[in-house]
């Protein structure tokens, strides 16, 4: 009885990695609706497999080594061994090709995948423009074009390029939609950009991967990702709650809050993300190119 107890307690834990390895192919990382994740993902997949290359083999010759020279093995034991070629190049060779491997995937990734580059080929209509304002715990989404805005609730076109206009309205934070697109920082006073494309439907989540005070863990939004029509008829319902996000709105709403539910804006201030930016959006407080107009000789 104990002995089956014991096999069933080792079958357990032997199924665990299995188990964790099956839930994680679920989430975002690993299944991307977006090319850009799409091909992080590989990017993931083809360094840990070269980084495997090296450390299976490594656990194995551990395991073998320790079998072979235990006490009265079969291994032969040389006091006087100092070197050999073979194994010399066995060791460092493996390894410095994995580098270079490496280092060439991270150095045309980064320039491929750099987050200010337009997305060339991937969509001939205009990039659509959305503008994100990381707030004190919530997520702020300004459509220009659209003329409305939305808190918690991204909504993008399927197949169309996306420009997104990032920044802060107070502490710096990280914009990250795993599904989407790899994690960009939102600074105030400074605006950050990412092209990004949704390939598929989705219906997601989006959080800031930033520590950035008592209700982060609560910094959340929806990603959703429809079909132009279905995209078109969200902009209809949003134009119709009937809310304006003028400059006295934006700022009750730039106060610190936690569990903010999904709002929609039917009308906003043209200039209000130049204006968060600028850090001008208090009454009175001078912009900053303005100010800089003033400085100049």
């Amino acid at each position: 009885m104990l002995l089956q107890t014991i096999s069933r307690r080792v079958r357990t834990l032997l199924l665990l990695p299995t188990l964790f390895a099956l839930s994680a192919c679920e989430r975002g990382v690993l299944d991307p609706a977006g090319d850009i994740a799409r091909q992080q993902r590989d990017i993931i997949i083809i360094s840990t497999g070269l980084m495997l290359l090296i450390i299976v083999p490594v656990i194995i010759l551990i395991v073998l080594f320790a079998w072979r020279y235990r006490k009265g093995g079969k291994g032969t034991y040389d006091p006087h061994f100092d070197h050999s070629t073979v194994l010399e190049l066995a060791i460092w060779s493996a390894p410095l090709l994995i580098i270079i491997a490496l280092g060439a995937l991270t150095w045309s990734s980064t320039h491929l995948l750099d987050p200010f580059r337009p997305l060339a080929g991937k969509d001939a209509s205009k990039p659509l423009v959305v503008q994100v304002v990381s707030l004190d715990w919530k997520w702020l989404f300004i459509y220009p074009e659209q003329g409305i805005a939305t808190i918690n609730d991204l909504v993008l076109p399927v197949d169309r390029e996306v420009r997104f206009d990032l920044t802060s309205s107070n502490m710096m934070n990280t914009f990250y939609a795993p599904t989407l697109a790899g994690m960009i920082y939102t600074m105030p006073g400074m605006r950050s950009q990412l092209h990004a494309i949704l390939s598929r439907p989705v219906d997601d989540e989006g959080f800031s991967g930033n520590y950035s005070g008592a209700g982060f863990s609560y910094m959340r939004f929806r990603l959703r990702g429809l079909d132009a029509e279905g995209f078109q008829r969200w902009v209809g319902e949003a134009r119709a709650s009937g809310q304006t996000l003028a400059l006295d709105a934006y700022r009750e709403l730039s106060k610190p809050s936690e569990r903010v539910p999904v709002m929609h804006f039917a009308g906003i201030d043209r200039d209000l993300f130049r204006r968060i930016v600028e850090r001008c959006v208090e009454p009175g407080a001078t912009c900053m190119s303005e100010q800089m107009r003033h400085e100049q000789p």
